[in-house]
């Protein structure tokens, strides 16, 4: 029987690395492959104070991890589809004063289309990468669903809402039933070179995480200075630039008051920022587009979930009820804080992504 034919999308960090072993050990033919996706200068990518997942020293890392493991390994050259696809929503998203997820938009568009393509190319059956999540398929519909991954503080579901039942069926999630500290274990076992390697925290085309350098030439309009504003209506200071805020945000704000503020919103057509006191932040009501279903199917009209709206959040009780223009309007039990448009909202089941969206607009 022919062995299936493997590409593991490799980042050169310690979870991509024990993917690739595992998947060795389950009989595939495996092979890596590496993202090239930045157009930074030299001295920012091979820094290795720039912790990123996508610069040289993780190209290097990951040719370092398939040497060892005696596979091939190829680099491809995707700048030209990553600079078009993710940094440019990435900057378009900040003029408009939202804050975007440039990572659930690199997996939609680059990993499980554009990469995966390139990967089929090289005659793999499926891609597979070190993502804390499952895939299973469920016998009553037939259907691939996305599960958490077993390890519920690195679980990286919510990254991955966009997949479409295509990508899943040629996907594979190895370190997705393993403990961030068993993929070290593992690693160590195995002696890779990365077994102790720090995650990577930084958006990977960011320099140091320094968000304001690497967009003031690109959107200078987000510079200019605006006014701070009160829930009231009354001007309390001014902003150097509305780039510099997101709602939740209390530092940077260079104004006194009574009690902390937070800012509330931003307005970018009047370039104002508004804040208020934290119980502000709490909204119960929330607008989502571009919604993408996995467990379920089109045609849903109201449905009970558990609504994460953002990475870290804890989910919490909500009624997601479809309207006719495709968006859905989500309604929490709880108001949650610093809910954010641009952001992602994620509908669970228990283990299960039912689906998400993009955050659009909160009410009280």
């Amino acid at each position: 029987m022919t062995k299936k034919r493997v590409a593991v999308a490799m980042s050169g960090g310690v979870d991509s690395s024990v993917a690739a072993s595992l998947l060795l050990e389950q009989g595939y033919e495996v092979f890596g492959i590496t993202m090239n996706v930045l157009s930074l200068l030299r001295e920012f990518c091979a820094d290795e104070d720039l912790k990123s997942c996508c610069g040289e020293e993780a190209i290097a890392d990951a040719n370092l991890v398939a040497t060892k493991l005696g596979i091939d390994h190829y680099l491809v050259d995707l700048r030209k589809p990553f600079e078009e696809l993710v940094v440019a929503d990435f900057i378009r998203e900040y003029a408009l004063g939202r804050t975007p997820n440039p990572c659930i938009r690199c997996n939609q568009h680059i990993k499980f289309d554009v990469l995966m393509q390139r990967a089929s190319k090289l005659n793999a059956d499926f891609l597979a990468t070190g993502h804390h999540a499952r895939i299973d398929r469920d016998i009553d519909t037939d259907r691939f669903i996305l599960k958490k991954g077993k390890d519920k503080e690195k679980d990286q579901s919510y990254f991955l809402y966009m997949m479409t039942q295509q990508q899943l069926s040629r996907s594979l999630f190895p370190i997705g039933e393993l403990t961030k500290g068993e993929v070290r274990v593992k690693a160590e076992e195995l002696g890779l070179p990365v077994a102790q390697k720090p995650e990577s925290q930084e958006i990977c085309f960011i320099p140091d995480n320094k968000y304001a350098g690497f967009l003031k030439e690109r959107i200078p309009d987000a510079f200019q200075p605006g006014p701070i504003v009160s829930e009231e209506g009354h001007i309390l200071g001014e902003h150097k630039g509305i780039i510099h805020f997101t709602v939740g945000q209390r530092r940077g704000m260079g104004i006194s008051a009574p009690y902390p503020l937070y800012v509330l919103d931003i307005n970018p057509k009047n370039n104002t920022v508004f804040v208020g006191p934290d119980e502000s932040l709490y909204k119960r009501r929330l607008l989502a587009s571009r919604l993408n279903w996995i467990s379920k199917t089109d045609g849903i009209g109201s449905l009970a979930v558990r609504a994460r709206v953002r990475y870290k959040h804890h989910e919490a009780k909500a009624k997601l009820h479809m309207l006719e223009s495709g968006q859905a309007h989500i309604e929490f039990e709880k108001p949650q804080r610093a809910i954010t448009p641009g952001q992602a909202v994620v509908f669970y089941d228990a283990e299960v992504v039912v689906g998400g969206g993009t955050i659009e607009s909160t009410d009280a």
